[in-house]
C-alpha cells in the first residue's frame, strides 16, 4: 500500500497465506483506491514464474519472512526453511529491476547473523554469481567476497545500502525498529540515500514538559496530566529547557493515533466503527506490560509473543490494561480507516503485526520513486511485490 501510494503500479503480488489474501481481496471488493489493479497470486513464491511478467520492472519490493531472524523466533537463519532470501535473489535475477526494497526485523543485525547478513548484501550486489550445486553458503560467501574485492564488472549488479530505522522517527505512532535494504541497478549510477527522520523523541519531550503543547492539543487539564519523570526533571534543572530543542516534529503517541475513537469497553460491541470491538481477557505479565497512552506504542507483534501477548495492549490511566482493538492496531500501523480486516481478532492482529507501517513504506518508496523519475523521466513506475 505504501508503494502504491508512492506511485508504483503493481504487476504482481505473491503471498502464500490465504487469510492475508482474503483480506486484500475483501478490500479490493470494497473499492479501496490504493488496491486498484492489484494482481494477487496466492502461492508459494518459490513456485512463481517470473517469465509471466514481461514489462520492465522499476521496483521489486518484498519482506522475506522474519521468523528465522526474529528475537522472538527460533533464530535458525539460513537453517530455517522459512528463509526466503534465496527466493528474493532469484526474483532479482529474473526481473532485473531498476531498484529493490527489502524489510526485515532488527534481529537480522544480531552478532551471530552478521556473516549471513554480509552474504545477503553481497548476493544482492552480485545476483548472477550463483552458488554451485551443494555449495554451502559460507563457501559461496568467500567467492562473493573475492569477486567483490576484485573490482570485476558484472552483467547485472546493484549498489546496495541498508539502515536500521525506527518507524517513530517518521511519524508512525509506534516504536518499531526494522532493517531496510535498498539497491539500485549499477548501470543507473544512482546516488540515493535513505530519507532523514522527520520526528523525534526530544521534540515530544519539549511539547509535553516545556511548552505543554501536547496536553493542550488533547485538552488535558493540568490536574489530569502525569507528573514529569524524575530523570527528565533533573535533566531540565541541570541543562535548561532549551537543551530539548528539536527542529523535528514530535513523535506521535498512542493518544495522537486513537484519541478520537470511543472507548470500546463501553460499547458492548455496538459501535459503528469497523474493527473497533472490545476484546476481554487482557492481562499484564513480565515482559508484556502494554503500551503507555502518551508514548508511541511498543512494537506490535505477530505470533505467540504478540497474539494474545501483552505487546498488543494499552495501559489505561488507572494502570489497568486492555487489548488494542483491530482498528486501533491498524491506526498504529498507519493503515487508512477504510481498510477493513474481515478475519478474527487474532488473525487480524497477526496480519497487522506482520505489516510494514504504511506511512514508513510510503516515505521510503516515494524517495525511491522520486530518484527513479530523475533517472528515467516521463515513465510510469512499475512494481512487482
Amino acid at each position: 500500500m505504501g508503494c502504491a501510494k508512492a506511485g508504483f503500479h503493481h504487476l504482481a503480488l505473491v503471498e502464500h497465506d490465504k487469510h492475508s489474501c482474503h483480506t486484500i481481496r475483501e478490500n479490493h471488493g470494497r473499492g479501496i483506491a490504493l488496491l486498484d489493479g492489484w494482481h494477487i497470486h496466492q502461492m508459494d513464491v518459490a513456485d512463481f514464474d517470473y517469465s509471466t511478467i514481461s514489462s520492465e520492472i522499476d521496483l521489486l519490493a518484498g519482506g522475506p519472512p522474519c521468523q528465522p531472524f526474529s528475537i522472538g523466533g527460533r533464530h535458525g537463519a539460513f537453517l530455517d526453511k522459512r528463509d526466503m532470501f534465496p527466493q528474493f535473489f532469484r526474483a532479482v535475477r529474473a526481473l532485473r529491476p531498476k531498484a529493490f526494497l527489502i524489510e526485515n526485523v532488527r534481529g537480522l543485525l544480531r552478532r551471530n547473523f552478521l556473516n549471513y547478513f554480509e552474504y545477503i548484501l553481497l548476493q544482492l550486489t552480485h545476483p548472477e554469481l550463483l552458488p554451485k550445486p551443494d555449495e554451502p553458503w559460507a563457501e559461496h560467501l568467500a567467492r562473493l567476497e573475492r569477486h567483490h574485492n576484485s573490482g570485476k564488472s558484472d552483467n547485472l549488479g546493484y549498489r546496495v545500502t541498508f539502515r536500521l530505522l525506527n518507524a517513530a522517527d517518521y511519524g508512525v505512532p509506534q516504536k518499531r525498529e526494522r532493517v531496510f535494504i535498498v539497491g539500485f541497478r549499477s548501470d543507473l549510477k544512482a546516488n540515493w540515500s535513505f530519507p532523514e527522520p522527520t520526528h523525534s523523541e526530544e521534540a515530544l519531550l519539549q511539547h509535553k514538559w516545556v511548552t505543554g503543547e501536547y496536553w493542550e492539543r488533547h485538552s488535558i487539564s493540568s490536574s489530569l496530566r502525569p507528573e514529569i519523570p524524575a530523570k527528565l526533571r533533573t535533566r531540565l534543572q541541570r541543562t535548561g529547557a532549551n537543551q530539548l530543542g528539536s527542529m523535528a516534529d514530535p513523535w506521535r503517541t498512542v493518544r495522537d493515533a486513537i484519541a478520537d475513537l470511543p472507548p470500546p469497553e463501553n460499547s458492548n460491541g455496538a459501535i459503528e466503527i469497523p474493527n473497533h470491538i472490545y476484546i476481554p481477557g487482557a492481562r499484564s505479565y513480565p515482559g508484556h506490560t502494554g503500551s503507555p497512552f502518551d508514548e508511541p506504542a511498543k512494537t506490535l507483534k505477530a505470533g505467540v509473543h504478540g497474539v494474545p501477548g501483552g505487546e498488543n495492549m494499552l495501559v489505561l490511566r488507572d494502570g489497568q490494561v486492555r487489548y488494542f482493538t483491530v482498528r486501533e492496531a491498524a491506526r498504529l500501523q498507519t493503515f487508512p480507516d477504510d481498510y477493513y480486516f474481515p478475519c478474527t481478532w487474532g488473525e487480524s492482529m497477526r496480519q497487522i503485526g506482520n505489516a510494514v507501517p504504511v506511512t514508513l513504506a510510503y516515505i521510503i518508496a516515494d524517495s525511491i520513486h522520486t530518484h527513479l523519475q530523475k533517472l528515467t523521466p516521463d515513465r510510469k513506475m512499475i512494481g512487482a511485490v
